[in-house]
């Protein structure tokens, strides 16, 4: 049994700190997650639906990324095959998919990097900017307040591995 999972005697040092913990001063977030006075439980949920937003988009843009990359792959490996089509003596086969496939644009007029870098200046962007800003505007540009404060609120304060932030005791 490790000491979280061990019994706790009533009274014992331990039942102060496993069951009811006493203060702890660093007991919370730093002062970069912790929201300004006059913001209100509205705005803090409005950025946190504003982070998730940019955290989806981030991941749109990193599987874009992924299929900028196994594209160009399978561009590759299909030239190597063309070859080996050609080597093994099956020269109509490879001389279709070369004429064909190889160095398609995979949209009218783009290849994946085109894509990406179009992906890149607009969109992506275009929120990254636009989520800074209201972040800079609203909270000083503070970010994951409302992760911030609902790790506060789910963690079991007081307890090994639970501290609200590293070399925290709390």
């Amino acid at each position: 049994m490790d000491d979280e999972t061990a019994p706790v005697t009533p009274g014992s040092p331990d039942a102060t700190t496993r069951d009811s913990p006493a203060p702890v001063p660093d007991d919370g977030p730093d002062d970069a997650h912790v929201r300004p006075a006059s913001v209100d439980d509205a705005t803090v949920e409005a950025l946190g639906k504003l982070s998730e937003a940019l955290e989806a988009v981030e991941h749109a843009r990193g599987l874009l990324y992924g299929f900028h990359r196994l594209t160009g792959t399978a561009d590759l490996a299909l030239g190597e095959a063309v070859d080996l089509l050609r080597e093994a003596g099956h020269h109509e086969h490879a001389d279709r998919l070369e004429r064909d496939v190889v160095g398609r644009n995979v949209v009218e007029g783009r290849w994946t990097f085109q894509l990406v870098e179009d992906y890149d200046a607009g969109y992506w962007s275009a929120l990254r900017a636009g989520e800074a800003a209201v972040r800079e505007d609203l909270v000083g540009g503070r970010r994951h307040l409302f992760e911030s404060e609902m790790k506060e609120a789910r963690r079991s304060h007081g307890r090994r591995h639970h501290e609200s932030r590293p070399g925290s005791d709390g």
